[in-house]
C-alpha cells in the first residue's frame, strides 16, 4: 500500500511500484520495436553486409517492377564492395510492398539466382501428373525465405501459383504474371553477369 494504516506515505512501496511500472514500460517498447530481419543473415550477401570496421559500398539498380493484386513486386540488382580489399558480392533484392505490412526486401545471392529461375520454370509447367493423389502443393524457397508456390486442390483442377514471404498473405500470380516475374529475375541475372564481366 502506498499509504499505511496511520495515513503516512510509504516510500518503499512507492519505489517498488515505480520500478514495476518502468519494467513494464520498457517491455512494451521492446515489444513494439520492429524485429530485425534475420532471414537476410542466411544469405552470403546479408552476412557480408554485417561487417564492421570496414567501408562497405552498397550499390543498387532497378531492374523492373510489376503490380499484382494491390501489391508491388520489384527486382533490383545489388553490388556490395569491401573498399579495403575490393572484394565484391552480388545479388538481387526482391521487394514486396502492399497492404498494411511494411515493404519487405528479400536478398537473393548471386549463386542462387539460376536455381530460382529453374524453380519458377518448373512450377510454371507443373500439373496433376506429378502425383496420383488428388491434390498437391509444390514450393521453391530461397535462402532468405521467399517462396514461389504452385498448388492444386483437385486432380482435374487447374494449378494456382503464388509468391509469398514471411507472414504476408500469398500473392496469387496468373501464368502471365509468373512469366513476367521470371523475366524480371532473368534480366537481373544478365545485369549481374555484365557487372561481373566489367562491362
Amino acid at each position: 500500500m502506498l499509504v499505511n494504516e496511520s495515513g503516512h506515505f510509504n516510500l518503499r512501496e512507492s519505489m517498488k511500484l515505480s520500478i514495476l511500472l518502468l519494467v513494464a514500460a520498457l517491455g512494451a517498447l521492446v515489444g513494439t520495436a520492429p524485429a530485425q530481419d534475420t532471414n537476410a543473415l542466411k544469405t552470403t550477401l546479408g552476412v557480408f553486409e554485417t561487417q564492421t570496421g570496414v567501408v562497405l559500398i552498397k550499390a543498387i539498380g532497378q531492374v523492373g517492377e510489376m503490380s499484382v493484386e494491390g501489391n508491388e513486386i520489384s527486382v533490383r540488382c545489388k553490388e556490395t564492395t569491401d573498399a579495403s580489399t575490393g572484394h565484391k558480392v552480388y545479388g538481387l533484392v526482391i521487394g514486396i510492398a502492399g497492404g498494411p505490412e511494411p515493404r519487405d526486401r528479400i536478398l537473393i545471392d548471386d549463386d542462387e539466382v539460376d536455381s530460382l529461375l529453374n524453380g519458377i520454370s518448373y512450377l510454371s509447367k507443373i500439373n496433376g501428373s506429378v502425383t496420383a493423389l488428388p491434390g498437391f502443393d509444390a514450393v521453391y524457397t530461397t535462402k532468405a525465405g521467399l517462396r514461389v508456390i504452385a498448388e492444386s486442390v483437385r486432380k482435374d483442377g487447374g494449378v494456382l501459383t503464388f509468391v509469398q514471404y514471411g507472414e504476408r498473405p500469398k500473392i496469387p500470380l496468373t501464368s502471365l504474371e509468373l512469366t513476367q516475374f521470371y523475366n524480371l529475375i532473368e534480366q537481373g541475372r544478365k545485369t549481374i553477369d555484365s557487372l561481373q564481366a566489367g562491362k
